[in-house]
């Protein structure tokens, strides 16, 4: 404390040695950013929730997706199957 005013904090302009890029390289930001609707300049939540669900709606890859998780899940089920030694001739007609 002196008797002139309070002391000011010391700015350091740290410019790393080998960064070439643009912009500032300690802003955080996610590589998939720039793909979404819903990230950005959102005014209120109602229109964070709109932009969500648009974005969600008009998936393009749904129909692969949905089948892709269909045989997860089938490969799954018979992994399992196979663990516990599940006899699948129940299932066969008995002739």
């Amino acid at each position: 404390m002196g008797i002139l005013g309070k002391r000011k904090n010391k700015k350091f302009d740290y410019q790393p040695r080998y960064y070439k890029g643009e912009g500032s390289p300690f802003e955080l930001k996610h590589k998939f950013d720039e793909y979404r609707v819903t990230v950005g300049n959102n005014n209120g939540l109602k229109n964070k929730f709109g932009n969500a669900i648009d974005d969600y709606k008009y998936n393009g890859d749904k129909t692969g997706a949905n089948r892709r998780i269909l045989y997860i899940i089938a490969a799954l089920i018979l992994v399992f199957l196979f663990i516990i030694d599940f006899d699948l001739s129940i299932f066969s007609l008995k002739r």
